[in-house]
C-alpha cells in the first residue's frame, strides 16, 4: 500500500509544527506561482485562469503520488510552449477547438508517463543528454521571447507565424511601435530585478506586475492603446471533456510524446537537484507515477500538461516545507484567490505581463553551461548547436527528438570505436603497473605485445577492434602472441565472441595465440551463459598479467630471448 500510495508513508510524520512549516511555505508558493501560472498560460496560448487550474490540481496529486517532498509541480515554460506548438497546428489558438485539443494532449501525455512509471522505466530520462535539455531550453527561451514582442511593443504580429516570419512581421511594424507599451514593459522588468537584487525570497515578479500595472492606470493606458488581460472568471475548475476523436489522437499522439517525456526529464531533473541539498532518495518511477497521474486527472479538470517547477520546488525547500502539504496548501489558496479576488488580474496590461514573461524565458537560458560546452567538447557542441536551431526552425517536438537522435548517435559512434592501447610494464619489479608504451617511451617485448581495452566488445565495435588487432599485428610481424588486458572489458555478446574466436585462429595459424587477463569475473559468466568460454579456451584466460606471463613468457622462441637487449617482463629470461 506504501507503494501504491506513498502519502500513508510521509503522512505519518505529519506534527503540527510541521503544518505550520508547510503552511508557510504554501503560502510564499501561492505568491510565486500566481503571477507565473497567468504568465505561462499566456505563453500556451490559453486563458490565463488555465495556469491557475494547473497550479491547483497538478501539484496536488503529483505531490500525493511522487516521491519528493519538496518537488512543485504545475505549468512551467518549457512545457508551455511546447503545448502552443503541437496544438496550434491541429486548432488555432482562440478557436472552440484548441482548449479540448489541449486537453486532450494533457491526457495522452499523462497516459504515456503513467504508462512509463507502472513498467518501471524510470531509468529512461538519463537517455535525454542533458545538452540537449539545454540547447533546447535556450531556443524555447527565444521563441517565448518572439511571441511576446507583438504585446511588448504594442504591434500586430500574425498568429501561428515561424521564428522566422514572426521576426519579418516584427521588423516591418517598427514604425508603429507604442512608446507607453515599451515603456510599461520596461518598467515591469526594471522593478522585477531590482526587488530580486534586493532579496530574492521577496515576490519580485508580482511586485514588478503591480509596478506595470500602476504605471499603466497612471497614463491612462486605456486611451493609449494598452490592452489588459482581464478579470479571472471567478469559479473553480468545474469537469472538463477532452476531445477523444480518433483524428485528433493520432494527429496529437507524436507530440505527446515530446511533451512527456520533457515533462518527465524537467520533473526529475528539478527533484533530483533539489534532493542533493535535503538528502532525500528520489524514485524515478514513482515521479513517472505521479506526473502521469497529476496530467491524466487535470486533463479532466480544464488542465494543461505541467512539469516540476525549479523556481517554485526551490522556493518551497527554501521556505522550509517538510511534506508535500505544502504545495496542497498553496494550491488552497489559489483557489481562494480564484473564489475572492477574481479581478486580480482585471487592470493587469498585457505589456507587463510580457515584460514578465521575457524575463522568466531569459532564465531558462543556461549561459554558463553553455560556455562550457561551447569550449570544451565538439560533440556537444554539434548537439547543442543542432538542438537549438531545429528549436528555432523547426516543430518543437521534432527539436526534441532531433537533439536525443543525434547525442544518442554520437554516444554509439564513441562506444563503437573502444580504445585499444599498447602497453608494458613501467617498473621492472612488478609486471602489474602497465602503462601506455607512447606516453611514457617503454620498450617492448618484440615477441608479445600487450594491448589493454577500455570498453565493450559487441556488434557495433567488432569491426574497430578487429581492425585494431590487425594493424598491431601488422605492424609487428614477429609478434605472435597477443595478450589482452580486461579489466575496462563490461561485457562481451555473441558478436564480440565470434570476432575474438577468429581472431584467436589467425594468431594459431602464425604459431602464436590471443590471450586474455584480468577479466570481471561477471564478463565470464555472460560468456558461460552463452557457451563461449570453451570456444575461446578455457587455457586462454589468465587472472592477472603475473599468471599470463608465467604462462606465455616460456612459449615463446627462446633464442630470440636470450640475445633480446629488452627484458621487458621480470619473467623474461636471463641475456646471455
Amino acid at each position: 500500500m506504501a507503494r501504491l500510495f506513498p502519502f500513508l508513508t510521509w503522512g505519518r510524520q505529519v506534527t503540527g509544527q510541521s503544518l505550520t512549516a508547510d503552511l508557510l511555505a504554501g503560502l510564499t508558493g501561492a505568491v510565486i506561482v500566481l503571477p507565473q501560472g497567468v504568465a505561462y498560460a499566456l505563453i500556451a496560448g490559453l486563458p490565463p485562469e488555465y495556469g491557475l487550474y494547473t497550479a491547483i490540481i497538478t501539484p496536488v496529486i503529483a505531490g500525493l503520488f511522487g516521491s519528493s517532498v519538496h518537488l512543485i509541480s504545475g505549468p512551467t515554460a518549457p512545457i508551455s510552449i511546447v503545448v502552443l506548438s503541437v496544438t496550434s497546428t491541429i486548432a488555432p489558438p482562440g478557436s472552440t477547438e484548441f482548449i479540448p485539443t489541449v486537453l486532450t494532449l494533457t491526457l495522452l501525455c499523462g497516459l504515456i508517463q503513467f504508462g512509463l512509471g507502472l513498467a518501471r522505466m524510470g531509468t529512461l530520462v538519463n537517455f535525454i543528454s542533458h545538452t540537449v535539455i539545454i540547447g533546447f531550453a535556450a531556443g524555447a527561451a527565444l521563441l517565448i521571447c518572439t511571441s511576446q514582442l507583438k504585446y511588448f511593443f504594442g504591434v500586430p504580429a500574425p498568429k501561428g507565424a515561424s521564428f522566422i516570419d514572426t521576426w519579418a512581421a516584427l521588423w516591418h511594424q517598427l514604425g508603429n511601435i507604442n512608446p507607453y507599451a515599451a515603456a510599461i514593459a520596461l518598467i515591469t522588468m526594471a522593478t522585477t530585478l531590482a526587488v530580486k537584487r534586493i532579496d530574492r525570497r521577496l515576490p519580485y515578479m508580482l511586485v514588478g506586475m503591480v509596478a506595470g500595472s500602476l504605471a499603466c492606470w497612471l497614463i491612462d493606458g486605456a486611451t493609449r492603446g494598452i490592452q489588459l488581460v482581464g478579470p479571472l472568471p471567478g469559479s473553480l475548475p468545474g469537469p472538463s471533456m477532452p476531445d477523444l476523436s480518433i483524428d485528433t489522437i493520432s494527429a496529437l499522439l507524436p507530440g505527446a510524446v515530446a511533451v512527456a517525456v520533457l515533462g518527465l526529464v524537467e520533473a526529475v531533473s528539478v527533484a533530483r537537484a533539489i534532493a542533493i541539498r535535503s538528502g532525500q532518495r528520489i524514485d524515478g518511477n514513482r515521479e513517472f507515477v505521479g506526473q502521469g497521474l497529476s496530467n491524466l486527472c487535470g486533463s479532466f479538470f480544464s488542465c494543461y500538461a505541467g512539469s516540476g517547477s525549479f523556481t517554485r520546488s526551490g522556493a518551497n525547500y527554501d521556505a522550509g516545507a517538510r511534506t508535500p502539504l505544502a504545495g496542497v496548501f498553496a494550491a488552497l489558496i489559489l483557489v481562494l484567490v480564484l473564489l475572492l479576488l477574481p479581478q486580480i488580474t482585471a487592470y493587469l496590461p498585457l505589456p507587463a505581463m510580457a515584460g514578465a514573461i521575457v524575463l522568466i524565458a531569459w532564465n531558462l537560458i543556461d549561459f554558463h553551461h553553455i560556455r562550457e560546452i561551447l569550449r570544451s567538447n565538439r560533440q556537444e557542441t554539434s548537439v547543442l548547436l543542432v538542438t537549438f536551431a531545429s528549436t528555432l526552425l523547426v516543430e518543437l517536438e521534432y527539436a526534441i527528438y532531433l537533439g536525443v537522435l543525434l547525442s544518442l548517435l554520437l554516444y554509439l559512434h564513441r562506444s563503437s570505436k573502444p580504445r585499444l592501447m599498447e602497453v608494458a610494464p613501467k617498473i621492472f619489479a612488478t609486471s602489474r603497473g602497465f602503462r601506455s608504451i607512447e606516453r611514457f617511451g617503454l620498450d617492448q617485448c618484440p615477441q608479445l605485445k600487450v594491448v589493454r581495452i577500455d570498453g565493450s566488445i559487441f556488434f557495433g565495435a567488432v569491426d574497430h577492434i578487429q581492425r585494431e588487432l590487425q594493424r598491431v599485428a601488422d605492424k609487428y610481424p614477429e609478434a605472435k602472441h597477443i595478450l589482452l588486458l580486461c579489466p575496462g572489458i563490461h561485457f562481451i555478446d555473441i558478436a564480440g565472441a565470434e570476432m575474438l574466436i577468429n581472431e584467436a585462429r589467425r594468431f594459431k595459424d602464425k604459431g602464436g595465440a590471443l590471450s586474455y587477463c584480468a577479466m570481471k569475473n561477471t564478463v565470464i559468466d555472460e560468456l558461460e551463459s552463452i557457451n563461449y568460454m570453451d570456444k575461446l579456451g578455457r587455457e586462454n584466460f589468465f587472472v592477472n598479467a603475473d599468471e599470463a606471463l608465467h604462462a606465455l613468457v616460456p612459449r615463446l622462441e627462446q633464442a630470440i630471448c636470450e640475445n633480446c637487449r629488452h627484458r621487458v617482463f621480470l619473467q623474461c629470461p636471463q641475456q646471455k
